[in-house]
């Protein structure tokens, strides 16, 4: 079997798992559907957080935010920041010979000056920034330096399309997806998420929504496209996925899975298992790295939280059985912490925020949440327990149900031990939120009641 030396990976904002490949049939995305016939994808694939700083730090690293220290958004005025930049995946692999380049979003440590990021992060060059056409042109630079070379790279793309972009087309007060360059695209129809009520402004944002994604998805064709004509893709892993679901109400900045959910094919020459192959198996951002360094043939990081999932792929061998997911600050003070099995997810909320803390918070909507039945929202529980095969759209909170009791104590005992496990700042009751100590306690209390069988099962 041989062993690709080289990775390209490629990665966007906000787009969760809304492309054709993931079964989206009205979103115009042939070359990344190309890519994932190519590619192993991961079906259940989840981010660590549902926003962008702290599950990009994930991603890059192989640890959670709790242990990384990128627990809120690394721009002004925020500036979380990497606790070792040094673990960063660019800089592990310069350690040990890789030429090292970054093009376009950076977003997963302190924002500064790009010589700077390179320098922390270890790249040989970082040109952060860019719409579409200036990454792609850039990593077609970056692609014929290392076509040049015999040195084994990391390439390292990310496109800002599809986030929300100001346009001059926008009404007052509203952010939609168009920019300047991106046209709305209803040419197959519009899937409106579920969680979302299907009416005027809901269609309007996803026709928007579904014009950035295929002018992103073209820009991953002109870079795929120059790959191949230099003969690079034989030796080149190359991954796609996202930072976290899509930026819609009761999807970003939630624990519900369309705000953790995300895309993920990896295209791995030489071996034939990586080939056209769907994966069920729940899988997380944390074993992104270790992967990578098993595919190329590299010692695992020491320090990482993530399994890699190449047994998984060649072996049939179970992932993990919980998933976890975690909010502590996007634009305010939110925190909330989720564990996911295959059949259930249990939400604890540690302050009486509104019931989903989403982006229309941080600009005017057109869409709105399907589970909205009157004139407000309300407070976030604190713990909401939901049966993803009965409710597969979280709408019916169980937490209280006698009926899951067993199932609420097994996730909430999990979700304690996760928390322990990476030194989680939650655990420390802020005596200035009454919500925070009322929430750990009842955590507390369920995961208690968890049977033997339940305790120190990962």
């Amino acid at each position: 079997m041989t062993t690709a030396r080289s990775i390209l990976l490629l990665h966007c904002h906000d787009l969760g798992r809304f492309l054709g490949a993931y079964e989206v049939p009205t979103v115009v995305s042939p070359h990344l559907d190309a890519l994932a016939a190519e590619s192993a994808l991961f079906e259940a694939a989840f981010a660590t957080a549902p926003h962008c700083s702290p599950a990009r730090a994930s991603l890059f690293t192989g640890t959670y935010p709790q242990t990384n220290g990128v627990l809120g958004l690394t721009h002004d005025p925020f500036g979380w920041d990497l606790d070792d930049p040094a673990t960063h995946l660019a800089g592990r692999l310069r350690a040990v010979g890789y030429a090292t380049e970054l093009v376009g979003v950076h977003h997963e440590s302190r924002v500064l000056a790009d010589e700077v990021v390179a320098e922390r992060l270890g790249f040989d060059r970082v040109r952060s920034g860019g719409d579409r056409d200036t990454v792609v042109e850039r990593t077609i630079e970056a692609l014929d330096r290392a076509a040049a070379s015999d040195t084994p790279f990391y390439l390292q793309v990310g496109f800002h399309e599809p986030h929300r972009t100001p346009s001059k087309n926008d009404r007052p007060g509203v952010m939609g997806f168009l920019g300047d360059t991106v046209t709305a695209d209803d040419s197959h129809g519009l899937t409106v998420p579920p969680y979302l009520q299907d009416d005027e402004g809901a269609r309007e944002e996803i026709a928007e929504l579904q014009g950035a994604v295929r002018h992103m998805d073209e820009g991953v064709g002109s870079i795929l496209a120059h790959l191949d004509a230099l003969g690079l893709s034989d030796d080149t892993v190359v991954v796609f996925t996202t930072d976290h679901g899509l930026a819609l109400p009761r999807a970003k900045c939630t624990l519900y899975d369309p705000g953790l959910e995300v895309a993920l094919m990896m295209r791995v020459p030489g071996r034939p298992d990586w080939r056209g192959r769907r994966v069920d198996a729940m899988v997380s951002h944390v074993d992104v790295l270790p992967t990578l360094f098993e595919l190329v043939g590299l010692p695992q990081a020491p320090d990482g939280q993530g399994v890699s999932l190449v047994p998984v792929v060649e072996q049939g061998r179970p992932a993990r059985a919980h998933t976890f997911g975690q909010l502590t600050h996007h634009i305010y003070y939110d925190p909330k912490r989720s564990a996911r099995s295959d059949s259930y997810k249990l939400v604890a909320n540690f302050s009486n925020a509104p019931q989903a803390m989403d982006p229309t918070q941080s600009w005017v909507r057109r869409s709105l949440p399907a589970v909205l039945r009157g004139p407000t929202i309300g407070s976030s529980p604190a713990l909401e327990l939901y049966d993803l095969v009965r409710d597969p759209h979280e709408c019916d909170n169980r937490a209280e149900d006698p009926a899951l009791a067993d199932v609420r104590a097994g996730l909430a005992e999990a979700l304690l031990r996760w928390m322990r496990e990476t030194d989680d700042p939650v655990l420390n009751p802020d005596p200035l939120l009454p919500r925070h100590s009322a929430a750990l306690a009842a955590l507390t209390d369920a995961a208690q009641a968890a049977p033997p069988r339940e305790r120190g099962s990962a």
